[in-house]
């Protein structure tokens, strides 16, 4: 049996520890799981609650530690299957604090961006390349590989009180839709969840006992929608919305309650807008790239 290999970051609690566990206790197929986290102690708390799992202690925030941990990664299983970008914080600053008007405002404070959008995006990147050394190596028969990021509900719907968080994740929520082709293209699967409000370590039990109880997600929604999504195949929303296999990617994903909804982008204001925004695809600005290096190469050539 082929051991498929997954890379979770924000792997040694909440969200990502949870699909970890899913994946891990699978009697269909076996998975070698790779948590990434900062928290050594959390990290290996959570390897040994897993078959099969190496822990890779990790500044997502820092580009040399992230691919030290993909270069590890590689190193000992040989495949990428699954990337799950999952790490990710709240502000905890008051954004809209007032400041002595006699001098500028300190910076704020944007590890919330930091770790939820850039540190995405740099998982992103790197994960393409693992998939393509993946697909290389073993062809695309014998690997499926998937990214899943992890974006928010505060990504489809403006939060007042984090607007850092918020804004981040609505850009993984645009990140993923901005990817996706491109990466189908390379034989590649993406995905953007956005969960409704799951009890994590996100925030502490004082600050959860704002929200009213009855209308948390439990975290096993959140499991089950992405375990749908990595494992492929037709896949059905709670409003009755069918997925075929072949259009299974690109999807933003909202999970609320016991039910998860496909969410579409925006519609084009109109047909001019649309148009437009079809130049930017990566055929037609490609074909610009190679029509302006033939020009310049002709004109070098004298012809």
């Amino acid at each position: 049996m082929t051991i498929k290999v997954a890379f979770i970051t924000g792997g040694a609690s909440g969200m990502g520890l949870a699909v970890a566990q899913a994946l891990s206790s699978r009697s269909d197929e076996e998975w070698e799981l790779h948590i990434i986290d900062l928290n050594a102690e959390a990290g290996k708390k959570a390897i040994a609650s897993l078959k099969s799992a190496h822990f890779h202690q990790t500044n997502v925030t820092d580009y040399s530690s992230l691919v030290s941990a993909f270069e590890e990664t590689w190193s000992k299983s040989g495949r990428v299957d699954f990337v799950f970008a999952n790490a990710g914080i709240v502000e905890r600053d008051n954004f809209y604090e007032e400041h002595a008007l006699d001098a500028p405002p300190p910076p704020p404070n944007q590890l919330s961006i930091d770790i939820n959008y850039k540190a995405v995006v740099n998982t992103s990147w790197l994960a393409l390349h693992y998939f393509r050394k993946s697909l290389a190596k073993h062809g695309k028969s014998a690997i499926d590989p998937v990214l899943v990021m992890t974006a928010s509900c505060g990504g489809l719907y403006p939060s007042e009180f984090c607007p850092m968080y918020s804004g981040s994740k609505a850009a993984v929520v645009h990140f993923n839709r901005a990817i996706t082709v491109a990466y189908h293209h390379a034989g590649i699967r993406t995905f953007a969840t956005c969960p409704g409000t799951i009890r994590t370590g996100l925030l502490n039990q004082e600050e959860w006992k704002s929200f009213p109880e009855e209308y948390f997600t439990p975290v096993q929604t959140l499991v089950d929608a992405v375990v749908k999504l990595v494992d492929g195949g037709s896949i059905e929303d709670a409003k009755g919305k069918t997925v075929d296999g072949k259009d299974n990617w690109g999807l933003t994903v909202e999970v609320n309650g016991k039910k998860f909804y496909f969410r579409e982008g925006v519609e084009f204001c109109d047909e001019y807008m649309e148009k437009m925004m079809k130049h930017t695809s990566m055929a037609v600005q490609l074909e610009r790239i190679e029509k302006t290096k033939s020009q310049s190469q002709a004109g070098s050539d004298g012809t």
